[in-house]
């Protein structure tokens, strides 16, 4: 379990001794991902409006996706990607539209961002950014040159050409458990399509994945962070905010482990995270309650401080740590903006083809 994980935990146990009688009339139930909220925000939250929260958390969009294709998931407030997951669970009727009347801060909203993510929701009604990030490399750059002196440690080659893997895999390669992540990803770095389902490009995806299977020492989405922090691996495969977490913690714990985070320069993959409402929610007033309070400046401000993600309330920009605001690894300039792809939503023969793909290249052939 992260620290962030573990101190959310710490705070629901004590909401839940110490709240007054009227906060346990009203409940917000909250499916986020892992170690991707400043806990005292919740704590706030609850004393503010009287509303208690529990949190739980996931580690992939697999994980949220079929539980909220379930139903009766249980939960009011959701963090799906734009891409493939929410514009999925939308076309599937799984999300509720938002209710704008009852989430004034809406306006604090960056337009040009909300316009990134109408592909996936058409008029921006079942969702508002909450943060994002790219999808790149984590790398322990002083224990990859030990290995490999010339290692190029910015491309994706680094990871995806075999002959670069096998030299590296001694000191540790973890790859995120995620299809959805991963492949197009490495379509992209292949030339191809990152949307594309044709026959030719995912076979060309799978002989790459299966060339470097051998040198994969695990599967990982949360447990990446502490395996980086710790010094148990030197390359990951993961989000941007996740490896800007492991290396503060890294310099934290003074382990002598130095651990950064690289946008392969062939591009990389751009990702947002959306607040968005189950449609079988049991709590919509409360939901909107938190989507609202979280839409603050003063609160997303703290939340991407702790996170490390950067969000889509440009008022935040005078209230958020300088040092994050100045790392384009969180907050990217418009040049290297344009490095980054987003990808469109995906059609159910194409995920089944993705599914196979993928449960293949971890089960290694």
């Amino acid at each position: 379990m992260g620290m962030v994980a573990a101190a959310i935990r710490a705070v629901l146990l004590f909401l839940a001794l110490g709240l007054p009688a009227r906060a346990q009339d009203h409940v917000v139930n909250i499916y986020n991902w892992t170690d991707y909220i400043d806990p005292a925000v919740l704590t706030a939250f609850t004393r503010e409006t009287g509303i208690s929260v529990r949190y739980d958390v996931f580690d992939s969009l697999e994980t949220l996706e079929a539980k909220l294709l379930a139903g009766h998931s249980g939960y009011d407030v959701v963090l799906p990607s734009n891409e493939p997951t929410m514009s999925r669970l939308i076309r599937a009727g799984a999300l509720a539209t938002i209710d704008r009347s009852k989430v004034p801060n809406w306006k604090n909203l960056d337009t040009a961002l909300m316009k990134r993510v109408e592909s996936s929701d058409p008029g921006n009604k079942h969702g508002a950014i909450y943060l994002w990030g790219s999808i790149g490399l984590g790398l322990n750059a002083d224990r990859l040159r030990a290995l490999l002196p010339d290692a190029p440690l910015d491309s994706w080659a680094l990871l995806l050409d075999p002959v670069l893997a096998r030299q590296v895999a001694p000191c540790g390669i973890v790859m995120m458990d995620s299809a959805i992540d991963v492949i197009p990803s490495v379509l992209h770095y292949l030339g191809r399509s990152p949307d594309s389902a044709a026959p030719a490009d995912l076979d060309a995806v799978s002989k790459t994945l299966m060339a470097i299977r051998p040198y994969i020492r695990e599967f990982a989405s949360g447990g990446a962070l502490e395996a980086m922090a710790t010094g148990q691996v030197c390359l990951a495969f993961d989000y941007s905010g996740d490896v800007i977490q492991a290396s503060n913690r890294a310099r934290e714990a003074a382990n002598g482990i130095t651990i950064r985070y690289t946008a392969p320069k062939e591009g990389a993959e751009i990702g947002f995270d959306m607040l968005a409402i189950p449609s079988d929610a049991q709590h919509k007033d409360e939901a909107l309650a938190f989507i609202n309070y979280v839409l603050r400046p003063e609160v997303m401000a703290r939340i991407t401080d702790a996170t490390h993600y950067a969000n889509a309330v440009p008022a935040t920009r005078a209230l958020v740590r300088p040092e994050l605001l100045n790392d384009p690894n969180v907050f990217p300039t418009d040049t290297e903006m344009e490095r980054f792809f987003t990808i469109g939503p995906s059609a159910q023969p194409a995920d089944r083809l993705r599914t196979r793909l993928w449960a293949r290249f971890k089960a290694g052939g």
